[in-house]
């Protein structure tokens, strides 16, 4: 800043002379356009480059997390079975040969109950068993903790993406309800 004022101090005495200098005093310190679209060139590229790599590290962390929580699920189910008399969690009042409902597997895998399915939000010594899961998981590839309902002898349907799960109790199968392939090609159906 000083030289600044000595320069503009001399550009007073001496008009043309001082000027220049002023100029080129000045000029040492400013960034001319062409730098600048240079700079914002090399951002851009660098920015082509980095973005997409954030976007593939997220959709692998749904779906390593996808694999998880899958695990999670299918060893839960294979604990209630095992804990209830051979009888999976899906079917009311653990009776195998009424239809499975959605609002039953929440219920037994959110709350306690004993050997007969019987639920209770409250353990106590004939409640022993549960909770499996402090809630339904939450699919990561499309946000829904949902479950659709695959009745006895029914197929398995293929996926629509309307709920996060589909179930069928009478195999244990479970599999997410997403639509798609992951990078290598594999359907997220057949994690």
């Amino acid at each position: 800043m000083g030289k600044e004022k000595a320069l503009i101090g001399e550009a007073a005495q001496f008009p043309s002379v001082g000027r220049r200098r002023f100029r080129a005093a000045r000029s040492r310190y400013a960034f001319t356009a062409v730098e600048i679209v240079i700079v914002c060139l090399v951002l851009i590229i660098l920015a082509t480059v980095v973005i997409p790599q954030f976007s593939r590290a997220s959709q692998q962390s749904k779906q390593n997390s996808l694999h998880d929580v899958l695990q999670l699920l299918r060893t839960q189910v294979a604990v209630f079975k095992a804990q209830h008399q051979d009888v999976p969690p899906g079917y009311p009042g653990g009776n195998p040969t009424l239809s499975p409902t959605a609002d039953a597997v929440a219920a037994q895998m959110t709350e306690h109950s004993d050997v007969n399915c019987r639920l209770s939000q409250n353990p106590d010594a004939s409640y022993q068993y549960g909770p499996y899961l402090s809630a339904l998981p939450v699919n990561p590839m499309n946000g829904s903790s949902s479950v659709e309902m695959v009745g006895n002898n029914q197929p398995l349907p293929a996926p629509d993406g309307k709920t996060g799960w589909i179930y069928k109790p009478q195999t244990q199968e479970i599999i997410a309800n997403v639509t798609g392939k992951d990078a290598s090609g594999t359907s997220y159906s057949n994690y």
